[in-house]
């Protein structure tokens, strides 16, 4: 892959860690296509879904890739980005299912226990760098990251997830059908600044621990 344009400001392979994506759909798939058009190669995408019509609107996927598993119809776009993928790429089908990881953990699951069930699961690994967790609403998103040398941003990412699913799907718009709305401007906002926060903590800049935007009403918060 020709990374003529962004390979003075990032190396991809100064940090060789592998990159787990722990749900594929409308944040999991957008954050594989920034981290492959960085030139990332090692990535571990872990989702059991299969792709429907009505994902086509907010995720990456194609008409194309309708009835395939998520992971499976990813990989073939991620490959078309830069073939260079096939050979370090790994699917995980299942989804994760307790299973420790090390590197890079990217959040992107709708349930929030199971969110908060990888943070503990982790809380005391060695081998975790930094986890990056995102959350989107129609119009707004957040992302939380944390440091994983850092015992309190640790425990600040924890204390983010102190709520139930059923809490957090009061919060969630529906169409009038029951369908999750989102948008994939939304989702292309709030991935594309956890990707930043990625190269910046990659290239020893720190880490956001906090990034809120509302890109309808002009909104951006982070520290």
């Amino acid at each position: 892959m020709d990374l003529s344009k962004s390979y003075e400001f990032f190396q991809p392979e100064k940090d060789t860690s592998r990159i787990h994506i722990v749900g594929c759909g409308s944040v999991g798939s957008t954050l594989a296509e920034n981290l492959a058009r960085c030139g990332i190669t090692k990535m571990t995408l872990w989702d059991f879904d299969k792709v429907e019509a009505h994902n086509i609107c907010n995720q990456m996927f194609r008409q194309q890739d309708i009835g395939k598993l998520k992971v499976d119809a990813l990989k073939d776009i991620l490959i078309d980005i830069n073939p260079e993928i096939a050979d370090e790429i790994e699917l995980k089908p299942e989804g994760w299912q307790g299973k420790l990881m090390s590197g890079y953990i990217f959040i992107a699951v709708d349930n929030i226990e199971l969110r908060r069930s990888i943070v503990e699961k982790h809380m005391d690994s060695p081998y975790v760098k930094a986890v990056f967790d995102f959350r989107t609403l129609l119009e707004s998103a957040q992302h939380y990251a944390a440091d994983w040398s850092d015992y309190k941003m640790k425990q600040d990412l924890l204390k983010s997830m102190q709520f139930s699913h059923e809490e957090a799907a009061e919060e969630t718009p529906v169409s009038a059908c029951g369908v999750t709305l989102g948008v994939a401007t939304t989702v292309r906002l709030i991935c594309a600044l956890g990707v930043n926060n990625y190269i910046n903590f990659v290239k020893g800049n720190g880490i956001w621990k906090f990034t809120q935007i509302d890109g309808f009403h002009g909104m951006l918060d982070v520290f």
